[in-house]
């Protein structure tokens, strides 16, 4: 006589974050939810509010460029207005030739100081 036993279920595991990345779980810990950042777990499981997020850091880094590009064309814009003016043209010249870089330059650094602070603020929120 054999006994017909029914299938056995798995047993259920629990994965933590600590047990998923190789780390392990600190005593007394057990059953509770691992810690982590919560806004690195939304946008590495690309939730809707991961890509909120994501499109916040593009949406800033954007209005930057934005920023830049417009200031640019206003400088670039004005320049006919300079060639116009009834100035002596060693002065003209020398204002295109030396003026113009310096702001350039200035407009230059304060986006790419911009864009990572808005890349180091992003970070912040998703590495804390």
């Amino acid at each position: 006589m054999s006994e017909h036993h029914p299938p056995r279920r798995p047993r259920r595991e629990t994965v933590t974050y600590a047990s998923a990345h190789g780390g392990a779980a600190a005593p007394g810990t057990a059953g509770r939810r691992p810690v982590h950042p919560p806004a690195r777990s939304e946008i590495d499981e690309q939730t809707t509010l991961g890509h909120t997020y994501v499109r916040s850091l593009m949406r800033s880094q954007l209005r930057a460029a934005l920023t830049a590009l417009g200031a640019l064309a206003l400088l670039v814009g004005s320049l006919p207005l300079l060639l116009a003016l009834p100035a002596p043209e060693a002065l003209v010249w020398a204002a295109l030739g030396i003026g113009v870089y310096p702001v350039v330059w200035a407009i230059a650094h304060w986006y790419v100081r911009r864009a990572e602070r808005n890349e180091r603020d992003f970070t912040g929120l998703v590495e804390h």
